[in-house]
């Protein structure tokens, strides 16, 4: 297993649209083979800056995500939104402590 971290930065006025269209897709997302959790974080200091954060089962999960359908359309609609490139993060849990 592990996390996906993707930090956008929106231009301000897209933010309704974002969230909008988040809320629309957030369940198909969660519920795409691999996927086993999906929360969405929104910077305390700047409102324009949103993370998701997802855990996958296996890298493949994630490419195979990454070539559907469902990500194409979520992306074309989310990338044009960006006030700046996307950065993203693949990274193993060494310690999880709840």
């Amino acid at each position: 297993m592990f996390t996906r971290i993707v930090k956008m930065q929106f231009e301000k006025e897209n933010i309704p649209a974002f969230l909008s269209n988040f809320e629309t897709v957030k369940e198909k997302i969660r519920n795409f083979p691999g996927c086993t959790f999906l929360e969405l974080y929104k910077d305390k200091n700047d409102e324009t800056i949103f993370f998701t954060y997802s855990l996958w089962n296996d890298e493949i999960d994630l490419e195979i995500y990454r070539t559907s359908e469902l990500f194409k359309e979520v992306w074309s609609v989310t990338k044009p939104m960006f006030q700046k490139k996307a950065e993203a993060w693949s990274v193993d849990t060494l310690h999880s402590l709840k």
